[in-house]
């Protein structure tokens, strides 16, 4: 790409937006949150980025809309309530986005799909003709299908991926906290790491335990973060629970609390 494409080209940005950042303290679905951040999006796109959104929330979607009349087992429970919450997203996003006239595309996606091959470039060349239209990508693993060794760790796997695959400048990870602490977030002796350098270890510095309304945990972020900073793209870690997080990243990243890969 010559100097003139690369000036002309828009910033490419995936958000990756957490279930915990999603959900309500009862689990349930935190639509107020759901529409602050789609209006973030939308303050996005008209800024000069294009965004690829990995939304979580599916299965914990799901799992509110029905009562299951037997008792499931984990793969049955994960099929079922992602079937069910997978349609009740979309139909959320859709309608969000709508308001501001932005078209959606949804994206169910499997590990094996990132393997070299048609089926890499298919799903390449499919979200590249939504950028090039106009219409917002919206990312999540076909849970459906993926549900033992075929199964992403995470969100924050899959983001990470996408973030590769599409070349994009920045990935944004949205959780319900403002990054990596030298300690336990909530000790007030702990301080917010807020940029990492290529080969710098915070091993010793990561929570080990899970989300507790999705699979990943800061762990899964920091490995995601590496992983993609190796690759040249940018890492945000940054709390999706924070009013108005994405415009401020943009427009005040110096006072918004995030870590930063470089």
């Amino acid at each position: 790409m010559n100097s003139e494409e690369l000036t002309a080209r828009k910033r490419r940005i995936v958000v990756k937006i957490g279930s915990n950042a999603l959900t309500r303290p009862d689990g349930r679905l935190d639509v107020t949150r759901m529409s602050a951040l789609v209006d973030q999006i939308a303050w996005l796109r008209t800024h000069g980025f294009e965004v690829i959104l990995v939304s979580s929330g599916a299965v914990a979607c799901g799992r509110r809309e029905l009562k299951a009349t037997h008792e499931l087992d984990s793969v049955e429970q994960r099929q079922l309530f992602s079937a069910m919450g997978q349609a009740k997203l979309i139909g959320l996003y859709y309608d969000l986005f709508r308001e501001y006239h932005i078209h959606v595309g949804q994206v169910l996606t499997m590990k094996e799909n990132f393997q070299p091959g048609e089926q890499y470039r298919n799903q390449q060349a499919c979200m590249t003709v939504m950028l090039e239209n106009g219409v917002l990508p919206i990312v999540n693993e076909n849970d459906t299908v993926s549900v033992t060794e075929l199964m992403f760790t995470d969100n924050d796997e899959l983001s990470g991926l996408i973030a590769q695959m599409m070349q994009a400048d920045t990935l944004v990870l949205l959780s319900n906290i403002d990054g990596i602490y030298t300690g336990h977030p909530n000790d007030p002796q702990s301080q917010l790491i807020r940029e990492v350098a290529p080969g710098t270890d915070l091993s010793r510095f990561i929570q080990t335990e899970k989300s507790s309304a999705g699979r990943g945990g800061m762990q899964s972020k920091y490995a995601t973060a590496q992983h993609v900073q190796q690759a040249g793209i940018r890492v945000i870690i940054a709390n999706g629970k924070r009013e108005n997080v994405l415009i401020d990243l943009v427009e005040r990243p110096d006072t918004t609390p995030h870590t930063e890969f470089k």
